[in-house]
């Protein structure tokens, strides 16, 4: 044999070694060689590899490491709709739910119990058992295609073995286990970046990076919990899991199999309790018909399949001490207070903090420094505080008083009449109150520069480089390339980041993008106090450009819809501000778009006067119903008044919203309605 037909055979060897001690490892948790002779293994790949490229395969384990990049993620649409599953918090739903199956279904039938894994829903395509794409849920119809993420999760097999077929469909769920979560926010706090809010926010995030090296280091876990295609050999759901392990996947951690409803209860009851345990985040129980001739004779919705359900176990509550109180200023200056909590843990993270929101809201509720407060998490995400244990309040304890001068920059802060929020009116000068500027100014709904984050520009701010927006467009590679930041751990020990060349190429193009950014979002983007994204938009549309909105009168601003007395006055004082004027004159000769594109006008007057609620899932975006409702006439707003034209329900409508809809006699129509009343369909 010569030296290629060598090395072609070595790296296909190695290739299936690796692979099968990858298995053995992840899949059957039952390693066969040591950590250092699996990577000398790898290590020899890895070389021979990148000296016979031609010969590297899709299913290679160094595929694990990453390493492509992906500036914008393409879009598929599945070749099955990924439905959604119908949710209850309540025992009368699953009590209806067997009802209901039990009219469709004339033979014996059974359940199987699952863990609802809290993360982000993958379809993986298999085709001659080869890995070649995974997509996101995305709408239903079309998901982000994340392949080269997904490739790097070490639980999702790149090359199926056995008797698989030839095309495959594998569902499941991409998750953060909490130590890998834990370890991810540690990081991002350490240098000075906002951490994220839950491991469900974080596997989103993750899989959404560019830079697939990266998130080969996030350590996220595949869950498997559905697979779809022609001919498959098993007719149940229960055997063709088992199937699928043989394949090369791992088994489900929790699936029991149930043919009365009293074990149902029993498993959602258990684990109720249970999930504390686990290491990894789940937010219920998934009950299914395990028979699949049985799931067709019961059928779906457009939206959902009759066959199963989701039961979602209600929000957590604990009480915990109240240590101390912090006040932080926003961007709008607005100060907030915020509860330092004795450490204690909550649906599967640590809670240290938590917000008291306002004045008022620490009035009301009479919170005391020592108080043993109740918190939970909104919708499992955000710590709440929802109220005071009185019965261990300290007959000594002392009320917490609201600041009367910004922590920041000591001026004395102010209250608007009307308003809760207690504010700082040095906004020129106040450093939060600035940085909040600046990091609004690249959010992904204002100019969207996802190469910046909160850390890089308080590095900027640091640094002196970036005092406004206008900044922003005269930083150059000189000024920010070996650009440095001393950051202090909680054990006193001090660590220095820097920018490096790769960082700030991808800072400096994603500033140039940015220049792109619609008109609307451009206003938006300013910070104008009052003036929230539906209001810039309204505005920008109404007076198409930056110069005839600088020149409004107050009068002529309040002509736009939502446009208020409030508003016009704060758009008028931001417009005679000369500060403002010279940065808007700087990022207009930056090449910022600052006039709207004919079109962005609207589609129709159909849904003029109608002022809209919109709730729950559809079969496109909720974000692009709302830009269709305002292209059409249409008013978005996010509570239900009698005011409330009517409110569009998609699938998982909220329930307190269906409740206060019905209450006050307001219309609720579903997504077919709502194409034809705006004559798409």
């Amino acid at each position: 044999m010569n030296e290629l037909s060598n090395a072609e055979a070595r790296i296909e060897n190695l290739i299936n070694e690796i692979n099968q001690h990858n298995y053995n490892y992840y899949m059957l948790d039952n390693p066969t060689i040591s950590d250092y002779e699996f990577d000398k293994l790898l290590q020899e790949l890895v070389k021979l590899e990148s000296q016979y490229p031609q010969f590297r395969r899709v299913d290679s384990p160094t595929q694990r490491v990453g390493g492509e990049i992906n500036k914008h993620f393409q879009t598929a649409e599945h070749i099955y709709p990924m439905q959604s599953l119908g949710n209850t918090y309540s025992r009368e739903d699953i009590l209806e739910f067997d009802r209901r199956v039990g009219e469709l279904i004339s033979e014996d039938y059974e359940y199987i119990c699952e863990l609802k894994y809290d993360g982000v829903a993958i379809s993986l395509i298999y085709e001659a058992g080869t890995l070649t794409r995974a997509v996101t849920r995305g709408d239903g119809v079309r998901g982000d295609v994340v392949t080269a993420n997904v490739r790097t999760i070490k639980t999702v097999p790149l090359k199926l073995q056995g008797d698989y077929p030839d095309f495959l469909e594998v569902r499941g769920e991409i998750i953060m286990p909490f130590s890998s979560f834990e370890m991810l926010n540690a990081e991002r706090e350490e240098v000075g970046e906002q951490p994220f809010a839950n491991p469900r926010n974080a596997a989103s995030g993750s899989l959404k990076l560019q830079d697939s090296s990266i998130v080969a280091k996030r350590g996220l876990d595949f869950k498997l919990y559905f697979a779809l295609g022609e001919n498959l050999p098993e007719n149940n759901h229960f055997d063709l899991l088992q199937k699928l392990h043989s394949w090369g996947f791992k088994k489900p951690d929790v699936l029991e199999k149930q043919k009365k409803l009293e074990g149902v209860f029993t498993f959602i009851n258990y684990w109720d309790v249970e999930r504390k345990n686990l290491p990894y985040p789940i937010d219920g129980a998934v009950v299914k018909i395990n028979n699949f001739l049985q799931q067709q004779q019961i059928g779906a919705t457009s939206k959902s399949p009759r066959w199963a359900i989701a039961y979602k176990f209600k929000a957590e509550r604990v009480s915990t001490r109240l240590l101390s109180v912090d006040f932080q200023v926003g961007r709008t200056g607005i100060v907030t207070p915020v509860a330092n909590l004795e450490p204690v843990s909550l649906a599967g993270t640590i809670v240290k903090r938590a917000t008291l929101n306002n004045y008022s809201f620490i009035k009301d509720f009479d919170i005391r420094y020592n108080d043993y407060l109740f918190v939970e998490k909104g919708g499992e995400i955000i710590p709440k505080i929802v109220g005071v244990d009185f019965d261990k309040r300290l007959s000594d304890s002392q009320p917490v008083f609201f600041i009367t001068d910004c922590p920041e920059c000591g001026t004395a802060l102010k209250q608007t009449d009307g308003e809760s929020g207690i504010f700082c009116p040095n906004a020129e000068h106040c450093a939060p109150q600035i940085k909040g500027r600046l990091e609004h100014f690249i959010s992904r709904k204002a100019m969207n520069i996802d190469s910046l984050g909160e850390g890089k520009v308080d590095m900027l701010f640091a640094n002196g480089l970036v005092r406004n927006v206008a900044d922003f467009y005269s930083l150059s590679s000189e000024q920010l390339i070996g650009l440095e930041k001393v950051i202090e751990n909680e054990d006193g020990k001090t660590k220095t980041i820097s920018f490096r060349e790769k960082t700030v190429a991808n800072i400096l193009l994603g500033i140039e993008e940015s220049k792109k950014v619609p008109f609307e979002r451009v206003l938006f983007a300013l910070g104008i106090r009052f003036v929230g994204e539906v209001t810039a938009k309204k505005i920008a549309r109404h007076f198409t450009t930056m110069d005839v909105v600088a020149n409004a009168t107050k009068e002529e601003l309040m002509l736009v819809e939502d446009v208020g007395e409030r508003v016009a006055e704060s758009m008028i004082t931001f417009f005679n501000n000369t500060d403002n004027l010279e940065i808007l004159m700087r990022l207009k000769d930056a090449g910022l778009q600052f006039e709207i594109l004919a079109d962005n006008t609207s589609a129709s007057n159909k849904l003029e006067g109608k002022t809209i609620v919109v709730s729950g899932v559809f079969t496109i975006s909720r974000e692009k119903i709302k830009e269709i409702i305002e292209q059409n006439g249409g008013k978005n707003t996010s509570s239900i008044s009698k005011s409330t034209s009517f409110v569009l329900a998609g699938d998982k409508m909220g329930p307190e919203k269906r409740k206060k809809a019905e209450s006050l006699d307001i219309p609720i129509i579903t997504e077919d309605e709502f194409w034809k009343i705006i004559g798409e369909i």
